[in-house]
């Protein structure tokens, strides 16, 4: 039988406390979910997102649409009422309001791990660097302060994937290299970048048929969905692999030429 959810008031109990905003609102307390008000939630997503946001710009992200005194009094009855919940403790500093250290919120792990690949220290964990921000944050949730946020860790995101992917291939780990870029590339198809690694890889690896491979299907699908091409840059990854093919073609049929990647876009 399922874990009942722990209600929201009562004593207060030691044991880890978790927010959950990526892939969905979720607050736990030892794996138990703990049962949470769609307006508070709104408001501990915002803090947890926001740590160092004063009172006057909590309650202008949370209430918009209303004047400025009425949104601070709807703030402070929020907070009221979350201070009476020992699952989600809060601390607050002169003008600003943050979660309690305790509360470990997933959204600090994404970017601590950004962070560390940003400074060149790869994960000892890989499936943890992958698995990172595989969600998006609050899905189906269209306030404009999670739009923005929502945005800034999918951009945090694929930047580490493409940085732990280049990590690895410097480092001659091929196998990890292409985890990650193939793991950027389903976070967003279109972008360049992980196709552009995955090509280099192959390469990397002796692979002149996947890395040609790997660039036509990019090269199709942009064409399909955008008609654009690759970037020069990326079509010129593949000229030295290809010129020999060129050199050998011109040798045998005469002034027939292999057929050059395009890099402008097509017309039409």
């Amino acid at each position: 039988m399922a874990d009942s959810p722990t209600p929201t008031t009562g004593k207060p109990r030691s044991g880890e406390i978790r927010l959950h905003l990526l892939g969905a609102f979720r607050l736990t307390h030892d794996g138990t979910p703990v049962v949470v008000p769609r307006g508070l939630q709104r408001v501990i997503a915002l803090i947890g997102l926001r740590p160092a946001t004063t009172r006057t710009q909590l309650a202008g992200l949370l209430w918009p649409e209303t004047t400025e005194e009425r949104a601070l009094s709807s703030l402070r009855t929020a907070l009221w009422r979350l201070r009476q919940d020992p699952y989600c403790p809060l601390t607050t500093d002169a003008d600003t309001v943050r979660l309690d250290p305790a509360v470990q919120v997933d959204v600090d792990r994404l970017v601590d791990t950004a962070s560390r690949v940003r400074d060149g220290r790869t994960p000892a964990d890989a499936a943890e660097a992958l698995a990172a921000g595989r969600h998006d944050l609050l899905p189906g949730w269209y306030e404009e302060w999670v739009l923005a946020d929502r945005e800034r860790l999918r951009q945090l995101r694929l930047h580490m994937l493409e940085q732990v992917a280049g990590q690895h291939l410097a480092a001659g780990r091929h196998g990890e290299a292409l985890d990650a870029a193939l793991e950027a590339m389903a976070a967003e198809p279109l972008r360049e970048t992980p196709h552009r690694l995955v090509v280099r890889i192959h390469l990397a690896e002796g692979n002149a048929f996947e890395a040609v491979h790997a660039f036509y299907v990019y090269r199709d699908l942009l064409l399909r969905e955008l008609r654009l091409e690759p970037s020069p840059a990326m079509a010129a990854l593949l000229d030295e692999t290809l010129e020999p093919i060129r050199r050998a073609s011109q040798a045998a049929s005469g002034p027939r030429r292999y057929p050059a990647i395009r890099t402008t876009p097509r017309s039409g």
